[in-house]
């Protein structure tokens, strides 16, 4: 290809880019941005390049305990609002969690949890208390964590997400879920959602006929 037809090449891709650039400021500067940020959002991030620890070297990991009402008619004509919880499975073994992963440098801890719901889990919502945070072992490595857990009220499910290959998920009750929860400290978080969520609301949660105290460092 001779200097001319490139020249030429780029002088007409300049002319193109001038001829569409008044027609893209027509369009609403929100329509495209949110299209992107939806197919972004259910992209997975991966590796650790980015992942925060605190000055002792705790990996710092952030989750949610997802739930949404359920609201049956009653006898009575009177409505009972119940609460179920969503879990997913474990990639390895077969328990089942709360989602949760690493927080990264450039997001704070909500959007992180935000992000780590939508990835392992399909759904997100409106992120509301801080349930406590916990500090555990790493089954496969000698890491301490430092976990950080969150009430999440569901308002989407996706019915695709990032891994949606390799988890299942589960509305549950509170006593299957006390049940099937894998991890110790994912539990005592599921009583602090209990206790700083369902007793503040007086709401019933199904399948549960007592409530436990857990104290935890906020």
């Amino acid at each position: 290809m001779t200097g001319f037809s490139v020249s030429l090449i780029v002088s007409n891709l300049s002319n193109v880019a001038s001829y569409l650039s008044p027609i893209f400021e027509t369009i609403p500067s929100k329509v495209v941005p949110a299209q992107i940020e939806k197919v972004v959002s259910l992209v997975s991030r991966t590796g650790r390049d980015l992942q925060r620890y605190d000055k002792s070297g705790y990996r710092q990991v952030v989750g949610c305990v997802p739930y949404r009402y359920k609201t049956p008619q009653q006898g009575n004509g009177v409505e009972s609002k119940e609460i179920e919880l969503l879990l997913i499975s474990a990639q390895k073994g077969k328990g089942m969690l709360f989602p949760k992963g690493g927080w990264e440098i450039d997001e704070s801890m909500e959007e992180a949890a935000l992000r780590e719901t939508i990835e392992e889990a399909g759904v997100t919502g409106e992120l509301e208390e801080r349930l406590g945070k916990w500090q555990y072992k790493s089954k496969r490595q000698s890491v301490i964590h430092e976990g950080y857990m969150f009430a999440l009220l569901v308002n989407q499910e996706y019915e695709r997400w990032p891994e949606a290959e390799t988890r299942q998920r589960r509305w549950v009750g509170l006593d299957e879920a006390r049940e099937v929860c894998q991890n110790w400290w994912m539990r005592e978080a599921l009583e602090a959602f209990v206790n700083l969520k369902c007793k503040a609301e007086e709401v019933e949660i199904e399948g549960d006929d007592d409530y436990s105290l857990v104290e935890q460092s906020f």
